[in-house]
């Protein structure tokens, strides 16, 4: 029988100058993926090629972690950008990180996009088409790591880029299986015990329960942890922990730094 491999990346990288977000050192110990800011809504050059050489040096996948170019509000505010600056957005931030990474002798293996513009990109079809487009137009090898029956996930499928399919264990999902929005009661679920509650059910039945109770059924090829919460070294073991009592193995589903595309898990040895 063939262990199920499942993916752990995290948003990384989103310090600015000596000011650090997160502890990214101690994260990118137990992820697999690391989804590196590009320099928008945080970030800068330093710090995107340090995350880069960490991640190279602990065997992280890296990406580009895409957001609307907005620091102060750390990209979690929507910007009323027309459709082609969101395209020049991506492209830009892309060739940025890109540019580094091939200085280090490393290939962006995913992207996915943060904040107020993941969220858009969810639920506007046009600013999906448009994003989706841009990555593909970049890379066409490139994976989207984004959720499931969103919009995103929609073009992903329809222009034929690769989807991994990404689950969030600290927030709460509507019944359409978007997320709650940030400052909603019960949207950021922070009892480690219930998170691994729920990644123990999703990996066994493939289901979850959103904020009302409705029963999900979501496919799962990688899990997010987020950098910037509270006790996140920790939730993140916790989060390791139960993948693993799955019966998992936590391993990158992407592009690898140096030796192209990883095959889906059903295709491996």
């Amino acid at each position: 029988m063939t262990t199920r491999s499942i993916d752990l990346n995290s948003d990384l990288g989103e310090g600015y100058g000596p000011w650090r977000m997160a502890d990214d050192e101690a994260i990118l110990e137990i992820v697999s993926s690391a989804n590196i800011a590009c320099g928008a809504h945080a970030g800068d050059p330093m710090q995107m090629r340090l995350t880069l050489r960490r991640a190279k040096a602990l065997g992280a996948t890296p990406g580009a972690h895409i957001g609307y170019p907005d620091r102060q509000g750390f990209g979690r505010r929507p910007m009323a950008l027309t459709l082609e600056e969101l395209e020049v957005e991506t492209l830009t931030q892309l060739g940025a990180l890109t540019a580094l990474a091939q200085a280090e002798d490393m290939r962006l293996s995913h992207a996915n996009f943060h904040g107020a513009l993941g969220n858009l990109a969810m639920v506007d079809t046009d600013v999906a088409r448009v994003l989706i487009a841009a990555l593909k137009t970049f890379d066409r090898d490139l994976a989207f790591v984004g959720l499931p029956g969103t919009a995103a996930a929609r073009e992903a499928d329809r222009q034929g880029l690769r989807l991994v399919n990404s689950f969030l264990a600290d927030r709460a999902y509507t019944p359409q299986a978007t997320l709650v929005a940030r400052g909603t009661a019960g949207a950021v679920i922070h009892d480690p015990e219930a998170i691994s509650a729920r990644l123990t059910r999703l990996l066994g039945d493939g289901t979850v329960e959103a904020i009302d109770g409705t029963v999900l059924h979501l496919p799962v090829d990688s899990i997010l942890i987020h950098s910037d919460t509270e006790g996140a070294v920790a939730l993140a073991h916790t989060i390791a922990d139960a993948v693993k009592a799955a019966g998992c193995k936590v391993q990158p589903l992407t592009r690898s730094a140096t030796t192209g595309l990883i095959p889906p898990r059903n295709e491996r040895p």
